[in-house]
């Protein structure tokens, strides 16, 4: 890994950190409102795949050894793991990834396949976060939640907020990547 990519995911890193500090709604539910997803799409669609995703695993295992950057209490720590929401963090890595490697780097994307990708990611944070929860509670926890109530808790609140956090990563990722292309072709980049 060069070392712009590895600055680049550690930028990113921080970018997850204050997303989900900055916002941390919820209180009580079982999955807490943040801006994550919009900084996993960005990290996917910007930094590529590999960069994107491990800009996503340094935010995790910033967390995981104990630093509070994760948007619910206890907010860090290795015993997060044990969070029935932690499957999500996960997803995050796997999200970035996808994003990213659905779009070509370098290259100037058209709208409707940053957001083709983007939904791939969202798709992919969803098959890991809500398997994990439901696994958590019914075996870890020994609550009885069905799959249509995990559905109930963990998707339908969130989805509509996640499209549109999805939304503005994409006009985000499709400025900066003109920008980009911009600059390449002055030679700038």
């Amino acid at each position: 890994m060069k070392t712009r990519d590895m600055v680049l995911a550690a930028l990113f890193a921080a970018l997850a950190c204050v997303a989900a500090i900055i916002v941390r709604f919820g209180g009580a539910a079982m999955v807490p409102f943040s801006l994550l997803p919009l900084v996993v799409f960005l990290a996917g669609s910007l930094l590529g795949a590999r960069t994107g995703a491990m800009s996503m695993v340094v935010y995790i295992l910033l967390g995981l050894t104990g630093l509070p950057v994760f948007a619910a209490a206890p907010f860090g720590g290795f015993t997060y793991v044990l969070k029935p929401t932690f499957g999500f963090l996960l997803g995050f890595a796997g999200g970035a990834y996808i994003t990213g490697a659905m779009l070509r780097q370098n290259a100037q994307q058209s709208f409707l396949r940053i957001i083709l990708a983007m939904l791939a990611g969202l798709v992919v944070i969803y098959l890991v976060g809500l398997p994990y929860l439901y696994a958590m509670v019914n075996f870890y926890l020994g609550k009885a939640m069905p799959p249509a109530q995990v559905i109930k808790v963990a998707f339908i609140p969130y989805i509509g907020f996640d499209l549109i956090k999805l939304g503005i990563a994409a006009v985000i990722a499709k400025g900066v990547g003109n920008r980009l292309a911009s600059a390449r072709k002055e030679g700038g980049l």
